[in-house]
């Protein structure tokens, strides 16, 4: 089912990551016994990003195995993923949207992942049948959208993508689709290539409903001539690319950097959308995680050097109750607005709770 990409475009093991990142017997050890926890998986391309000299590169941080993912405060299901699971890889949280976890694959796995319990991993979270998904879909009217995500459904072959669109055509109330997918960020050459892949989003998208891609740039230094290229032939094909960045400790845990990269993807036609809190996982948390205040202040502070376009971006939560915005402090209270809730009652409404330093998420401060 995976897209046919050469298998030597990939890094899939510690013993391949030695060829390119000089580790000591101690740190080989280490990292052998996390990769038997949580696979690794890097594209070659992305590692030519990396500054093999340099540890605290914070690409490398994104995608090479961390000692503190031994770590086990935390979740593996923060945002309550199972008790919105309608059959097996369909998620209906908010009414307005399906989510399908159509893949187990991405071209990278990205170690701060919030779906860290089953990325590479055997799984029975993936959609497996596609027509109960269908029929779900077609008896919620309220559902006017679709979110095929994983894992990255971009790593699937392209005859299995467009039979998921086909499937999805004759459901009436479906307005849009989106992608939710880090593939023109780790593995470009793969949209670009793919001339079939783009002939059948262009004429989805100008026949059928607008298909949106949601992108993941974290840093700009992962905006290359590559990604763009990508970038470029998506727009091409008419579709219509929003970004959604995490804010990750010793990532973009800085004002000029998550300045830098909103204003480079603005230049590159895509559209900040969302800053995401990352989320209290299990072997995530300890280490990439940035306390509310702090993100706050970084997160206004780079504002300041940013125009309209490039500052549209929410600072949000994926919290179990709903898709929570981050507002501000004031008074020793900081303050929150629910932008999608589960508890319908709650979309909208604002709240605030008392400050903790050092809190990283809203269980933290109630």
């Amino acid at each position: 089912m995976v897209h046919q990409i050469d298998p030597k475009s990939f890094i899939n093991s510690i013993e391949d990551l030695k060829k390119y990142i000089k580790l000591n017997p101690r740190e080989e050890k280490t990292l052998k016994e996390i990769e038997k926890i949580h696979p690794i998986r890097i594209t070659k391309y992305y590692m030519s990003l990396i500054n093999p000299k340099d540890s605290k590169d914070p690409l490398r941080q994104m995608v090479v195995p961390n000692v503190d993912e031994f770590d086990l405060s935390g979740s593996y299901d923060v945002s309550g993923e199972a008790e919105n699971t309608k059959t097996t890889g369909l998620q209906h949280k908010y009414p307005e949207t399906a989510l399908i976890l159509a893949t187990n694959r991405c071209a990278a796995y990205c170690r701060h992942c919030f779906r860290k319990r089953f990325i590479g991993l055997p799984s029975n979270e993936i959609l497996s049948r596609f027509d109960l998904a269908i029929n779900y879909i077609k008896k919620h009217k309220e559902i006017d959208n679709v979110l095929i995500t994983g894992g990255d459904p971009l790593v699937l072959k392209t005859e299995i993508i467009k039979n998921f669109l086909n499937k999805l055509t004759p459901i009436g109330h479906l307005k849009y689709i989106r992608f939710g997918s880090r593939v023109p960020v780790v593995l470009p050459r793969r949209i670009y290539e793919d001339k079939k892949l783009l002939h059948f989003l262009h004429d989805y998208s100008k026949n059928v409903r607008q298909i949106y891609i949601v992108t993941h740039f974290n840093h700009p230094r992962e905006i290359t001539k590559e990604s763009k290229r990508a970038i470029q032939c998506l727009k091409e094909a008419g579709i219509i690319i929003n970004n959604q960045t995490v804010l990750l400790r010793g990532v973009n845990d800085a004002s000029e950097t998550l300045a830098k990269l909103m204003k480079n993807l603005v230049s590159i036609g895509v559209n900040p959308y969302y800053v995401f809190q990352c989320r209290p996982v299990k072997r995530v948390k300890k280490h990439f995680q940035v306390p509310l205040q702090k993100g706050l202040r970084i997160v206004e502070e780079a504002k300041k050097h940013l125009d309209g376009h490039s500052k549209r971006f929410k600072y949000c939560m994926s919290h179990k109750t709903g898709k929570v915005e981050i507002l501000g402090i004031l008074n020793k209270y900081i303050y929150f607005k629910y932008n999608e809730a589960k508890n319908l009652n709650n979309k909208g409404k604002f709240f605030r709770t008392k400050l903790k330093k050092n809190a990283c998420w809203l269980d933290e401060l109630t």
